[in-house]
């Protein structure tokens, strides 16, 4: 079996596993052992055979068409994303990542963090590697050790759970947005270093990732526990880089109600002064 046939095979069981009875519109019964739907609710739900789709998720049938796939996001009640990202474990992407990936963030935006932004910004790569970020953005994450990738700061920097007031889903979000990396890189050996490397020392990640959630983050809302800020409220938009379509800009703002102090004017303040010492 190669290994995209067995990642099909484990995101149609954990996706299973994920719906029950009672969301997919079916009555249940009183004898149920196992945990979602039965492979054969699964198959009647989207009008394939039992054994086809038996044949589906034990990886003895590698090639479902375009329709079938549709009828398995349906039964299985995927979002966009999640159903894009199952066409992609039977249907990859041209592979676009470079033999050697370009770490260079455009002159165009290099030049947006350091003149033209007066909020925290930062520019990641697919796998959460951080290529760039401004002043706002290092007073920002300044509790931690080093500021190097978003997902190795949340699992292994000691300082993440008392920096994330809702670390818990703060973790489960940075997962699933790290696997729909997978989505248009298939095999983009960052993303697999990144896993890799998290999974060794973090159970919790390790866990995490065999949920299999796929969840793009475009835009959200943040309560940080600064260190030397106390806590902080910022909203975030996750912006596309056209040039390098591999990159993503995060922009943090204060929350446009007023609900909060201005964590943008205090950052500010807060990188104002280090830049003195």
């Amino acid at each position: 079996m190669t290994r995209r046939s067995m990642e099909l095979c484990t995101y149609l069981r954990t996706r299973r596993e994920a719906v029950s009875p009672q969301e997919a519109g079916l009555i249940p019964g009183d004898d149920r052992r196992v945990r979602g739907l039965r492979r054969e609710e699964v198959a009647l739900l989207a009008g394939l055979s039992t054994d086809y789709y038996r044949r589906l998720e034990q990886g003895r049938e590698h090639h479902p068409s375009l329709q079938v796939l549709g009828a398995l996001a349906r039964a299985l009640r995927l979002d966009s994303h999640a159903t894009a990202y199952l066409v992609s474990l039977v249907y990859p992407a041209p592979a676009t990542t470079p033999a050697r990936p370009n770490t260079a963030v455009p002159t165009g935006i290099q030049l947006l963090l350091d003149t033209a932004l007066p909020v925290p910004a930062v520019v990641v790569d697919v796998a959460q590697n951080v290529l760039a970020i401004n002043s706002l953005g290092r007073a920002m994450y300044s509790g931690f050790g080093r500021i190097d990738n978003l997902a190795r700061m949340v699992f292994l920097d000691p300082a993440a759970e008392r920096f994330y007031a809702d670390w818990p889903q703060v973790a489960s979000h940075i997962v699933a947005n790290l696997r729909s990396g997978l989505i248009d890189f298939p095999a983009d050996p960052r993303i697999s270093a990144v896993v890799d490397q998290i999974s060794a020392h973090s159970s919790v990640f390790a866990d995490l990732w065999a949920t299999q959630e796929v969840r793009p983050r475009t835009s959200g809302d943040k309560l940080f526990n600064h260190p030397q800020l106390g806590p902080l409220h910022l909203h975030f938009e996750a912006l596309e880089i056209t040039a390098a379509p591999d990159q993503r800009l995060f922009i943090y703002n204060s929350p446009e109600d007023g609900s909060a102090p201005d964590a943008v004017t205090l950052l500010g303040a807060l990188a104002a002064t280090t830049a003195l010492r």
